[in-house]
Order: C-alpha cells, then structure tokens, then sequence
C-alpha cells in the first residue's frame, strides 16, 4: 500500500482564493498551518505557471485537482498539460452534472466517463469521481452510486469518497469506502454533527459524531492515497477549521 497523506481541499478557503494576491497569502497560510499538499478547486483566475511557482515558493504539492467533466472530455490535451505542470496526477470532477442526475444518467455517465478516463490516462493522470448526497437516491435496489461504481471501468474510474455526504445521505462511509476498495486514491474527510434544532451541520474531521475508527480503518484497508480535509461550510473562521481538523486527524494516527 501506498503510504497515506493529509492534504487541505482549497475550496474550503474559496472566498480567500479569488486574486493571484490572494492565492499566494493563503498559500502562505495553509502551509504555516502544517500542510505539505492542497487540492486545487474554485480558484480564481491564474495563470497556471504563476500557480506552480506560487505552491514551489511555499513548498507546497498538489496533490488532485477538482475540474470540471466538460473540460476534461473537450479539453482533455490541455487539462494533461497543465496537471504535468503541476506533478499532479489526480483529476477528479467536484460533482455530477445536472443532466446525469436520473437512473439512466447514471448508466449514461459511468460508460461516457470511463472513456474520457481512459483518455486522461494515456497522458498519464487518474480520473476520480467525488459524491454528494444526491447520489444514493434510490433507484429500485441500487443507488445512483451503485450504477456509478458498478458500471464503469474500475481500470480507470477512481472513487473520491466523501464522508460527510455519504452519512448525508444515509449511507454508511466505512461501508463505501471498502466497496471501492482498490479504486480510491482519493478520500474526502469531514464530519457531521447536528443542532438544537435538528439541522445537519458540516464540522472538523473528530468534532463531530462521524465514526472515523471505522472510516480511517476502512481507508487503511483500501488503498487511499489521500487523506483530504474539507469543509464546504463551517462555522468557525475556515483557516482555524482546516487547523483543528488537521491536528485531530494527526492524533487519530494519520501523518
């Protein structure tokens, strides 16, 4: 197995992201804090040579990217050259789009998919397909992630599972992890936890009520690379939210 490591999902600090300026300060920030590697995702405008000397000038490595499906079936040539530029070899699409979202859709997009897969592989980068909740909507006995996993190529689609949205869902994230056991280089972690009122809410990895005995054992056993903390929403200052999640997964046994 490939040993693990933890790295920050920008889109966490999106609203810091927007500006050459801003990339480089947050950078800075994210690597003060203790990570060695980032996921690129909604970053403004740059140009991706600046980036590159930007994450170098902080010794900071990219470790997957989030782009968009429409770009990598269109512009697959130009997506390979720029993840080169980067030494980055994950390309992983943030979410599913919204015309697949039907049974059939997901037949549609686990064969379409698999074929642009296999085309970014030739250049030398991994496809990963990262969920939401949305995905274990029922369709007869199967889930909409079911069909994804089960009727693609798993030569060359690869899994970016995402705790908290697979609990969200209602599935069980240890469980889904070790279903794309071999396939998942990727892991996305952040953690549940509720309110007085009964609202769902996303918290740092170990602030929550998440079962990441189970989960970070599952990913031991199933080959992940990654060990990626995110928090789409949080309801500290996002900096000090990727800090506590690092340092809780730190002691959880994870370097």
């Amino acid at each position: 197995m490939s040993e693990s490591r933890i790295a920050a999902q920008m889109y966490t600090l999106r609203e810091f992201t927007q500006t050459p300026a801003d990339i480089a300060s947050t950078m800075k920030k994210v690597k003060a804090m203790g990570y060695d590697s980032v996921q690129l995702s909604a970053l403004g405008p740059i140009e991706t040579a600046e980036l590159k000397r930007i994450l170098d000038g902080e010794g900071l490595s990219v470790c997957a990217t989030h782009t968009s499906f429409q770009r990598m079936r269109d512009e697959t040539d130009s997506v390979i050259e720029e993840h080169k530029l980067l030494g980055c070899r994950y390309a992983a699409i943030g979410g599913l789009p919204a015309e697949y979202r039907s049974e059939g859709g997901y037949s549609r997009f686990a064969k379409e998919a698999s074929a642009v897969a296999k085309r970014l592989a030739q250049g030398g980068l991994v496809f990963g397909y990262h969920n939401h909740s949305f995905e274990l909507e029922r369709f007869g006995r199967r889930t909409g992630l079911d069909i994804l996993y089960s009727e693609s190529d798993a030569q060359y689609f690869t899994a970016e599972i995402d705790t908290y949205w697979v609990q969200h869902g209602g599935g069980d994230p240890a469980e889904w992890i070790r279903k794309v056991s071999g396939r998942i280089p990727l892991l996305h972690l952040k953690d549940m936890t509720v309110n007085a009122e009964m609202q769902q809410l996303m918290a740092e990895v170990g602030e929550g009520n998440l079962n990441w005995p189970a989960i970070l054992d599952a990913a031991r056993q199933s080959g992940v690379v990654w060990y990626i903390i995110e928090q789409d929403t949080c309801q500290r200052d996002p900096f000090e939210s990727l800090a506590i999640s690092l340092r809780n997964l730190r002691e959880m046994g994870i370097k």
